[in-house]
């Protein structure tokens, strides 16, 4: 439940809404959360707030980082106070975006007390703090029966200077609870040796974990003893929580996050910018770290005229022929914006090539009369061939620059085929700076295409097929089907990873498959 002050803000006053951001994967954010970054005028973000969360964000939103990268502040504690104040004091709707929880170690209560004392409403949505999500994920439960009923959340890194330590070491030492040590990296040998010196036994496990809830997450387990000297051999970096207690045992049990299949391997997919979501989803569930490469633009046709000429006859028509996803969506869009629905259809039976796009057509409350075996042209023009369809008028509404294959194979059935243009493919400005990134550092494994033109596009976009090839020289391609592997080809791509059906998940399970093997 959040918890607020002040909930009457004077026509003068903004409103500050703290927010905690999780512990890394953006899915992990509360719904509370992700409705006041959809409001936002302005978003104030630390350094550990997943990046794709300000996409919640309205467009003209003001974005403004304040974290801190390696121990160095971007903006110190007061400068963010002051944004804060400044920027609600304008009358703006103010998220304070923070890493984990915002009182877990988060100085929330500090930015809090500051707002309370200029007069600023304020209101406190927690988050999946740091432990609690990557103790999850490395499969380390902080309680357990028959190994400890307790577990402390501890600073790891207190001021520079002190006199002498807040912890209380000879109660944490012996407590026999879990410990979680927080921003702990730079004081790990200190604070282990600190925990022996007090009475917990050298043997006791300790777990490191580092991108916890990522695809990049990694854990190193030691002990009291020699969990430093481990950390100093393979070069462990913060940022990374420290777990102490018998509980960490229970890992090789229980871990289970980074033994999905595909777990951190890096891989770019190349779909229409309204469309990666889906396949990103698939991805990041089997474990990979996503990049998403929106190589194609969706538009509508430059004119409707032809279209909606074939609308108003479509009850004549025997066949509707849709080919995508896409095409359901555009059709039946246009359908509605001329004031009318799928009962216009009559006596028209329906084709749809693939499952998704069968879904996407049993979601206008159609059941599609003919899936073809082959999710290709060549699959349609087969299954017409076996049912017979001389002397039928068949609708294809297509994409520009569509394959001409059904036009010509079910005219030469003895067909009539009527093909208008439904939406357009459009080459986008500029790549992402991300993508851009991604392929100049080397850093995929993978890259995935799931239809001839995203090839085509990646290829114009990075400024031809030469350096396209120069790009990926060591990276996994991974094609949809073998038409789009066949312009890969072209491209002087070798293509490695193939399903046997052209969908998406038939291309999830060939990449989990490959990665097995």
């Amino acid at each position: 439940m959040s918890t607020s002050v002040n909930w009457a803000p004077d026509q003068h006053s903004g409103m500050v809404y703290l927010v905690g951001a999780g512990p890394g994967d953006p899915g992990l954010v509360t719904v509370r959360g992700v409705a006041c970054l959809e409001r936002a005028q302005v978003v104030i973000y630390d350094y550990l707030a997943n990046p794709t969360l300000l996409g919640y964000a309205p467009a003209g939103a003001e974005l403004i980082y304040a974290g801190k990268i390696g121990g160095r502040h971007n903006q110190d504690q007061g400068e963010i106070n002051r944004l804060l104040i400044d920027r609600a004091r304008l009358g703006r709707r103010v998220v304070r975006l923070k890493g984990g929880d915002p009182f877990v170690f988060g100085r929330g209560g500090e930015e809090c007390q500051a707002l309370a004392a200029a007069g600023i409403p304020f209101e406190v949505v927690p988050g999946v703090t740091a432990a609690v999500g990557a103790a999850a994920t490395a499969g380390i439960p902080l309680t357990h029966r028959g190994y400890t009923p307790s577990v402390a959340f501890v600073t790891g890194h207190e001021e520079e200077g002190k006199a002498e330590s807040a912890i209380d070491w000879p109660r944490l030492s012996t407590g026999g609870g879990t410990i979680v040590f927080y921003m702990g990296m730079t004081h790990l040998r200190h604070n282990m040796a600190q925990l022996v010196a007090h009475g917990r036994a050298p043997r006791t496990p300790v777990a490191l974990i580092r991108w916890g809830t990522t695809p990049q997450q990694q854990v190193l387990t030691g002990t009291l003893a020699d969990i430093a000297d481990r950390a100093a051999a393979a070069g462990f970096k913060p940022p990374a929580l420290i777990v102490v207690g018998e509980v960490v045992g229970l890992r090789d049990q229980l871990a289970w996050f980074d033994r999905r299949p595909l777990f951190g391997r890096r891989i770019m997919i190349t779909r229409a910018a309204d469309q990666v979501g889906e396949f990103s989803r698939m991805l990041t569930e089997r474990g990979a770290a996503v990049v998403e490469c929106p190589t194609i633009t969706l538009v509508p046709p430059d004119a409707w005229d032809e279209i909606d000429a074939a609308i108003d006859e479509l009850a004549a028509y025997d066949w509707l022929i849709l080919t995508s996803a896409n095409g359901v969506r555009f059709f039946f869009n246009r359908l509605r914006e001329l004031g009318r629905d799928s009962r216009s259809l009559g006596r028209c039976k329906v084709c749809v090539v693939g499952p998704k796009t069968a879904e996407q057509l049993q979601g206008q409350g159609i059941v599609p009369d003919l899936l073809p075996e082959e999710f290709t042209a060549e699959g349609v023009a087969a299954a017409f061939s076996r049912i017979g369809i001389a002397g039928q008028r068949l609708l294809f509404p297509r994409a520009d620059g569509a394959r001409e294959v059904i036009m010509t194979e079910l005219t030469r059935l003895g067909a009539t085929v009527h093909a208008p243009v439904v939406y357009g493919n459009r080459l986008p400005q500029a790549l992402p700076e991300g993508v851009v990134e991604a392929l100049e550092q080397r850093r995929l494994e993978v890259i995935t295409f799931s239809a001839s033109s995203t090839a085509r596009n990646l290829a114009t976009l990075v400024g031809g097929a030469g350096r396209l090839v120069d790009l990926l020289d060591g990276v996994v391609v991974a094609s949809i089907g073998p038409i789009t592997s066949a312009t890969c080809r072209e491209l002087g791509l070798s293509v490695t990873v193939e399903p046997g059906r052209a969908t998406l998940a038939d291309l999830v399970t060939a990449l989990e498959r490959y990665f097995t093997r």
